[in-house]
């Protein structure tokens, strides 16, 4: 294809008299030449920057030979690394690694110089190969301190989806920049009517209609996004990520990364997810976005007042995010904050919504309001839980916030809406493994997921298929009935 068009270029030029053979193979001939040689001098270049650590870890490698009694051996690893033609970084940092093995017994002074420099190469590739994954700059949304909501006596009761309405309106109003696009946004107001209104107020190229085509919701909202606007996209329905998967993974989640903070597009994706009563719109495969869209910041607000919080803290950074409404929100009455357009919700920092002493339950999203149902009948059980909201999957937890929770009750329970081996998995590893909650625990912990299929519908389909408050409750009851049997007898 490529060979063709450029063929049929070629020939409108000599059709147009703008050029002629000779004048083209004399271009042909010297683009050549400078591709050859930019690609000799990239190589050289990049050979270069390798040589330092390289004839540095050579150095080492004939010191730690002479000093050593296995000298003969470690000679052998220097000549292997010698011979190599091209070396690269791993090459160097292999051998020096296999020459530290076998000083593992030894008392030289090298092994000092040797693990000195392993240290500096790790920190070198850290930055070559792994760094910019997200902001680093003065704009990252991970700088953004949170603002609290304040409410007064008269702070009204309203629709979840009023809260977003009104904080929408507020960026519209405020940020030339913004603009929402997407399905059914505008004439309708969007599914829930958080959008109400709006198109009519700031025209249609402020909160623009679209087809069903996720791909190109996407596609348009980063390409506006990395030549410095601030879109808000809308993916109808959670369940629906799965159309633009592939293009919000490789081609937005990834660009910092892959242009080392050359590019930016801070796009904020909206949508819904989590439960509701059918099989198509109750999706919440978590851990295929957290794994799959490393990059993004993943936010799951438990309400719409949490939800605008975390808009607030986005639109005022650089990175971009996903952020997941609770489904089955919008309808619900929340108290409408005093200082709306002020609150913001600081990312990878956790809440805690209700103190307890017993278990600590590890939880986001939707589960936020099933596991406090369940709260209060274990309280009447005699047992007292400790919530805690992580509010974002990625970060996660940057404060260890729940390792301090579970210092004090010993016990803990992660409860999501994913598949068994999903997300409730994800905070367990980083809880257990990198917060090194092991050591505080006095009874094994506990994941409560979804079934490991698509919910069913009906409210029937919700209740056998989702986590509810009765799952909530035997799990934890379950866990003290272990340590106090007597306290707590078999219930069913």
């Amino acid at each position: 294809i490529e060979y063709d068009c450029n063929r049929i270029f070629r020939n409108w030029i000599l059709e147009n008299g703008f050029s002629n053979e000779e004048e083209l193979a004399e271009i042909d001939e010297n683009a050549l030449k400078n591709a050859r040689k930019f690609q000799k001098d990239a190589w050289q270049t990049y050979q270069n920057s390798i040589l330092p650590e390289y004839n540095g870890a050579l150095e080492l490698i004939r010191q730690a030979a002479l000093e050593s009694p296995h000298s003969e051996e470690i000679e052998k690893i220097r000549e292997e690394l010698l011979k190599t033609v091209y070396p690269i970084h791993k090459d160097s940092l292999t051998a020096v690694k296999k020459v530290l093995r076998l000083l593992s017994e030894e008392n030289i002074s090298i092994k000092t110089a040797l693990k000195f420099w392993i240290k500096r190469s790790d920190a070198n590739n850290q930055n070559r190969f792994s760094s910019h994954q997200t902001s680093i700059s003065s704009h990252s949304p991970l700088l953004e301190k949170g603002v609290k909501a304040v409410y007064s006596d008269d702070s009204p009761m309203i629709d979840g989806r009023e809260i977003l309405k009104r904080v929408f309106d507020y960026f519209l109003e405020t940020n030339p920049t913004v603009f929402i696009l997407g399905e059914d946004v505008g004439q309708i107001g969007d599914v829930n009517q958080s959008l109400a209104g709006l198109q009519e107020k700031f025209g249609e190229l402020r909160v623009t209609d679209t087809g069903i085509r996720e791909m190109t919701i996407v596609g348009q909202g980063i390409g506006a996004a990395m030549r410095g606007l601030k879109p808000i996209i809308e993916i109808q329905y959670l369940d629906y990520i799965f159309y633009p998967f592939a293009t919000l993974s490789d081609d937005l989640a990834c660009l910092y990364y892959r242009t080392v903070g050359g590019q930016k597009a801070p796009l904020i994706v909206r949508t819904r997810g989590h439960r509701l009563e059918g099989i198509w719109h109750s999706g919440s495969p978590m851990a295929v976005l957290i794994h799959g869209l490393r990059g993004m910041h993943i936010c799951v607000p438990r309400n719409m007042v949490q939800a605008a919080g975390m808009y607030n803290t986005l639109l005022n950074g650089d990175d971009p995010a996903l952020v997941i409404e609770c489904l089955n929100g919008y309808r619900l009455k929340e108290m409408l904050p005093d200082n709306l357009e002020e609150i913001k919700v600081p990312l990878g920092i956790p809440e805690t919504i209700h103190v307890g002493s017993d278990i600590t339950i590890v939880t986001y999203g939707s589960m936020c309001r099933i596991v406090s149902e369940a709260a209060k009948m274990l309280e009447n059980a005699g047992i007292f839980v400790e919530i805690i909201d992580v509010q974002t999957l990625l970060p996660f937890d940057t404060t260890h916030k729940i390792v301090e929770s579970i210092k004090k009750t010993n016990r803990v329970i992660f409860a999501d809406e994913d598949m068994p081996g999903g997300a409730s998995s994800y905070m367990m590893q980083h809880v257990l493994e990198v917060q090194n909650a092991w050591q505080h625990l006095d009874a094994k912990p506990v994941c409560i997921s979804s079934k490991p299929h698509r919910p069913a519908y009906t409210t029937d389909g919700d209740y056998f298929s989702k986590p509810n408050s009765d799952t909530v409750f035997d799990a934890a009851y379950a866990i003290m009935q272990e340590a106090f049997p007597e306290k707590f007898p078999e219930i069913y």
